[in-house]
């Protein structure tokens, strides 16, 4: 989570385009999704069995990223960019705040909560190229599924919707900056398999904590970027 989000307001300050940037960070999240989302099944963070949970969720929330992602992308070039950093810091912000006070177990899983924070979540991911990790993430969380879960889930969904996110920009945009995407893909893939052990390792109620506090800190800076 954060990947999108943080790397797209450090591109904009090397003095890229959203246009150019975007595209990217979609691309190198889809083929990094699917790797870490292999990677986090092999730890046994999640259960991507047919038959599990775990599956039916991130089928569920890249479906809906689908739609999400197809519409934001139509309408993105047509909004402020100023407003859509303030708009996700604010909500990057608020779910870490309700992670981090939410008591451990008090949540029973909601495919209601599910649905409207993967809807939410995808649109935010076309609009911008982030946003997505950081709320899919949390929100699973306060949907009442288990935050290792939560982090294999939102690899393999995120990997989904990315694709669908570079397809539109491809026909909308039709120039992919691909001297851009290699270095990016290929230190996006190096990571992988360091952050799913990672997962494996630290004891659910850290994770939490620590997924929380990320959220938290993500919304601020976005919102210090945005406002600056």
């Amino acid at each position: 989570m954060g990947y999108g989000t943080t790397l797209t307001p450090l591109l904009l300050l090397w003095g890229f385009t959203p246009l150019q940037i975007v595209p990217i960070v979609l691309l190198s999240e889809f083929i990094t999704g699917l790797v870490a989302a292999g990677f986090h099944h092999t730890y046994q963070n999640v259960s991507f069995r047919r038959d599990s949970l775990d599956s039916k969720v991130a089928l569920t929330l890249a479906l809906i990223g689908i739609v999400g992602t197809i519409i934001a992308v139509s309408i993105a070039v047509r909004l402020p960019t100023w407003v859509i950093k303030i708009y996700i810091g604010v909500l990057v912000l608020a779910l870490g705040i309700f992670v981090l006070v939410t008591p451990s177990g008090s949540q029973r899983f909601s495919w209601g909560r599910l649905v409207g924070i993967g809807l939410l979540s995808s649109f935010n991911k076309g609009l911008s190229g982030g946003g997505y990790g950081p709320i899919i993430t949390a929100g699973q969380m306060l949907a009442g599924l288990n935050p290792k879960a939560a982090v294999g889930i939102t690899s393999l969904a995120e990997g989904v919707v990315s694709l669908v996110g570079v397809l539109m920009y491809w026909l909308t945009v039709s120039t992919i900056e691909w001297h851009l995407a290699l270095p990016i893909l290929v230190g996006a893939v190096v990571s992988t398999p360091l952050a799913a052990f990672t997962v494996h390792k630290l004891p659910v109620r850290t994770l939490k904590m620590l997924i929380a506090l990320l959220a938290i800190t993500l919304g601020i800076v976005t919102l210090v970027r945005a406002t600056s």
